[in-house]
């Protein structure tokens, strides 16, 4: 139903609908021995305490036009933080026309803050391989509104806030306000994907996968990072340092956990050997040409 954003805020009564976008990103790396594991789980709790989630948090709230109310943070022992914050949307006087289109938020010139109607959480989960010496990090934010705040136009910004390698993203519409006349409206804005609130430059770097289910406002995405360059997955050290044969074993490792977690599921090797060497090859190709076009010293 297409409703200009005049005939939208002509509501009988508090518009009920409630908006939820849940964003979760995962960041992978290789760490062979304890001491590089314990390194980076560190490295990640200090890049992302609960002093950092939350002024991220604080971010969302000014780009979706919530009012912070209340926030609750805390780290954790041995890792992890959670950040949990309350928020109100205030008076609606003016609806502005930016927050019913389809396309990707400002980025700003876990913690739980307290919104009247709304919150937003933030939760991260380090952990490990007990064998294969990957390590991955998880950071899961939701964002859940009611009235005209939309969730949506935090988007850019949360990628924008975290290294990436895999991302799922969900976003649903519950409820049901009324107009004036008694009308229901289940949904107050057009949508048709996730992926037109991600700037193209973000689209252009990943694999992406949409599920959505129109009949019930329910949309799924999932992202997983296109390009590979083993360098992003050592911790510590760079691939120069490896043998052809080492560096081919940590591709295949890493490739292997990408695709369990872009796929949601658990994979047996014989189902990714050819992609993992093929994201093998590729690089190699990409190296001799470098060194190929690369003038040489004098």
């Amino acid at each position: 139903m297409d409703l200009t954003p005049q005939q939208r805020v002509e509501l009988h009564g508090f518009n009920n609908l409630t908006k939820s976008l849940s964003f979760n990103m995962y960041d992978i790396c290789y760490t062979q021995t304890k001491e590089e594991r314990e390194a980076y789980l560190e490295y990640i709790d200090e890049r992302y305490n609960a002093d950092r989630l939350t002024k991220i948090l604080k971010h969302v709230a000014d780009i979706i036009g919530a009012n912070v109310l209340n926030v609750a943070k805390q780290d954790y022992v041995p890792q992890g933080a959670s950040v949990t914050m309350l928020v109100s949307e205030g008076p609606v006087v003016e609806v502005p026309t930016e927050v019913f289109e389809e396309s990707p938020g400002p980025l700003p010139s876990a913690v739980t803050l307290a919104l009247d109607k709304s919150h937003i959480t933030v939760h991260t989960y380090p952990e490990y391989h007990p064998d294969e010496g990957i390590s991955t990090f998880r950071a899961d934010i939701d964002v859940s509104t009611c009235g005209e705040i939309s969730p949506l136009k935090a988007l850019n910004y949360l990628i924008h806030s975290f290294e990436t390698d895999v991302m799922t993203m969900d976003y649903r519409v519950r409820g049901f306000t009324r107009d004036k006349e008694g009308y229901k409206l289940f949904i107050d804005h057009e949508i048709s994907s996730i992926q037109n609130y991600i700037p193209d430059e973000v689209i252009d770097r990943y694999q992406m996968i949409d599920v959505n289910v129109y009949q019930e406002h329910i949309f799924h995405t999932k992202c997983k990072l296109r390009d590979f360059d083993l360098n992003n997955y050592l911790f510590g050290y760079t691939k120069d340092k490896l043998t052809e044969e080492q560096r081919q074993e940590i591709t295949e490792s890493i490739i292997w956990e990408m695709d369990e977690i872009f796929y949601g599921k658990n994979i047996y090797q014989g189902s990714f050997v050819k992609n993992a060497e093929k994201v093998f090859r590729d690089n190699l190709e990409q190296e001799v040409q470098k060194k190929q076009t690369d003038p040489e010293p004098e």
